[in-house]
């Protein structure tokens, strides 16, 4: 039996070591970082494939410019150390709105520390105090679709212009290992997005997006491929200026069975958020050791410091819904300037939440000691009395309250068992460390609120 293994394994290292290698050098590619080399590069991907299977590999140090690729069966794109895949400026270099993309693919991998970059300062039109506004173009970094046995790892992705990494029905990904550094300023460069995918595991990596770090979806237009499902989030480090993990807010099919678990947010709007506005439903869910870190940046961004956001609100007046149950929320710490919200509707109230060893250190900004109430999308209609900037128009509907370590609506079944929450600095007016219109709803069970000195503002007590 021994022998037969060593043999099996020899025969492995074999077929790995004996695998084409194809360099876009050989098909033409100058590899200056000037001359756009797509056509090159495409035509290395076509012949690995056409030959059953192979490497396409970046030579170390070199620079590779291209627009839209697309990435075949049996394939491995391998980035040299050193090595980076530049996206072009220009809109005639894309056949479709993408960098590099993937349809109906199988056994897909991209690997080694090389970059791709997505030059997406440059598809910006005007750059203002809190965001950039964008072109009316811009590519998504990398959109696979419908493939399956995907790997993706070590790689730097950065600076996308917009969607850096979305899977749509996509089945058994792993991404490992990988760092994604987009500007925090564009909107909608989420980091990883899988969207109607299913058995996705996503592992010890690292993103900065000025959109939602993870985000899982199941969107309108992608309907024939099913519910997102089985997805494993777990070892990595985010900081987002919207969600750094997230579920929604496109609910039009279930999303279930999700893990995220073993992650460290920091600077981010919001840490963890499930947003339900469709006719799908959201369950079985389990978020377990985290430490949060919140900030409240400009109304512009959804979202309003929430370590964690809970919210089931109808996307249009009596439009479809379905619920959102069995969430699990615990070992967690969190240091926020806003508190934990979660909130339902006439339409879908959120079923069997608990939250468990979440410890809440509350640090409101000075310059607005309470809170915000904001449940986009929708924008519900202005409540009277807003203030500004809550007034403009991208804010519209985002309202003012006393600042609650936990507050819940529209919810039911609830429990806090040995939850915390701590005022770092002192409670500021009007603060509550539980507010609930519906307290038969809410199970509590050791709960513990303190007010901690100010000289001990930075660091998260358990």
């Amino acid at each position: 039996m021994k022998r037969l293994l060593l043999l099996a394994c020899a025969a492995l290292s074999c077929r790995i070591a004996t695998a084409a290698v194809h360099s876009p050098a050989a098909y033409g590619a100058v590899l200056d970082g000037e001359t756009n080399d797509g056509a090159a590069l495409q035509r290395a991907i076509d012949a690995a494939h056409a030959g059953g299977g192979g490497v396409v590999s970046i030579p170390a140090g070199r620079r590779l410019l291209t627009g839209s690729i697309e990435m075949k069966s049996h394939v491995t794109l391998h980035l040299e150390p050193g090595s980076r895949i530049i996206a072009s400026t220009a809109p005639a270099d894309y056949r479709i709105p993408v960098l590099i993309g993937a349809l109906g693919a199988e056994e897909i991998a991209f690997t080694g520390t090389g970059t791709i970059d997505g030059r997406g300062i440059a598809f910006m039109a005007e750059e203002l105090p809190y965001t950039f506004r964008p072109k009316p173009w811009r590519p998504k970094l990398m959109r696979l679709e419908g493939c399956r046995r995907v790997r993706m790892s070590d790689l730097t992705l950065r600076d996308s212009p917009s969607y850096t990494v979305h899977l749509v029905g996509c089945d058994d990904v792993a991404i490992r290992g990988i760092t994604i550094l987009n500007n925090l300023k564009i909107p909608n460069c989420d980091g990883i997005g899988p969207d109607r995918s299913r058995n996705v595991r996503i592992s010890d990596c690292h993103i900065e997006a000025g959109d939602d770090g993870i985000v899982i979806k199941a969107t309108r237009d992608n309907a024939a491929y099913g519910p997102s499902e089985n997805i494993v989030v777990t070892n990595c480090t985010i900081r987002s200026s919207s969600a750094a993990l997230k579920l929604g807010t496109e609910t039009t099919d279930d999303i279930r069975d999700v893990i995220f678990s073993n992650c460290v947010i920091r600077g981010s709007h919001r840490g963890v958020a499930i947003v339900l506005r469709d006719a799908g439903s959201i369950e079985n869910v389990l978020v377990e050791n985290l430490i949060i870190e919140t900030q409240l940046l400009h109304p512009a961004w959804w979202g309003a410091a929430e370590p964690i956001y809970v919210s089931a609100q109808p996307r249009t007046p009596n439009g479809p819904m379905g619920r959102v149950r069995n969430l699990r929320f615990r070992q967690i710490l969190a240091r926020a300037q806003g508190g934990v919200f979660i909130s339902g509707s006439a339409a879908a109230r959120p079923e069997d939440v608990v939250l468990e060893n979440v410890t809440l250190e509350l640090a409101p900004p000075a310059d607005f000691p309470r809170s915000r109430i904001d449940v986009r999308p929708p924008e519900p209609v202005e409540p009277p009395g807003a203030t500004e900037p809550f007034r403009a128009g991208q804010a519209r509907g985002v309202a003012e309250a006393p600042l609650a370590g936990f507050r819940l609506r529209e919810v039911r079944g609830a429990s806090l068992l040995r939850c915390t929450v701590r005022w770092l600095g002192g409670r500021p007016e009007g603060g509550v460390a539980i507010e609930s219109p519906e307290g038969d709803s809410v199970r509590l069970a050791d709960f513990r609120e303190e007010e901690v000195p100010a000289r001990r503002r930075h660091s998260i007590q358990p």
